[in-house]
């Protein structure tokens, strides 16, 4: 397994969203590939941290006691300086800016290997048994219809028939000829913001 294609299952993962057969295939890559492995733990790690921030009553002043949990927990996702401790009291005084941070690093890092050396073609969707892939095309031949979303990096969507569902490009372009049909959203994604962006949104996206 490609190491960039396993940066975009893990969000996938971590969010509930991937299948079984591929969840099984990212955890045999994770357990061969020590980079894939620690990015993974990482990410897990900033989720629970972030669940823990978002679970707090709004609306509700936080306890101190409740705010020094909160702190130690973001503390713990941050190594230690070597010099200047004194940023550490801005640090305490506010908890949900600093997670917020971390989350904001750890996403911007897990996206750069793809940004800086994706051109490999990536492509996912929910039903690809009739779509046709021409080198770096993505092809919905016409009179097809694909059942749910579709997703390709660094490629071309060429939608001729239907898509019942979104249809997300990333690093590429997206085509679609008069006879095509997108039930639902198409999205564009070529900058690295755009990228963090459709990355959080996909993060909370089942967020209650």
């Amino acid at each position: 397994m490609n190491c960039n294609v396993a940066i975009v299952w893990m969000h996938d993962y971590i969010d509930g969203e991937l299948p079984r057969e591929d969840s099984l295939t990212l955890k045999q890559h994770l357990l061969s590939c020590p980079g894939c492995r620690a990015r993974f733990e990482q990410l897990e790690k900033t989720e629970a941290l972030l669940s823990s921030v978002m679970a707090e009553p709004k609306g509700q002043a936080m306890t101190p006691a409740a705010s020094a949990a909160l702190t130690d927990k973001i503390l713990k996702q941050i190594p230690p300086p070597a010099r200047h401790r004194d940023w550490t009291g801005w640090i305490r005084r506010h908890p949900a800016v600093t997670a917020a941070a971390v989350f904001v690093v750890v996403m911007l890092a897990s996206l750069s290997p793809t940004v800086n050396n994706g051109s490999e073609l990536i492509v996912r969707g929910d039903d690809l048994k009739q779509v046709v892939i021409d080198g770096h095309t993505v092809i919905v031949p016409e009179g097809v219809k694909i059942l749910g979303n579709l997703t390709v990096e660094n490629g071309t969507a060429d939608v001729r028939g239907d898509v019942e569902g979104s249809v997300t490009v990333i690093d590429g372009s997206l085509l679609t000829a008069s006879t095509a049909h997108i039930a639902g959203q198409s999205r564009m994604i070529d900058q690295l913001l755009d990228r963090f962006w459709y990355k959080v949104t996909q993060s909370f996206g089942n967020t209650p």
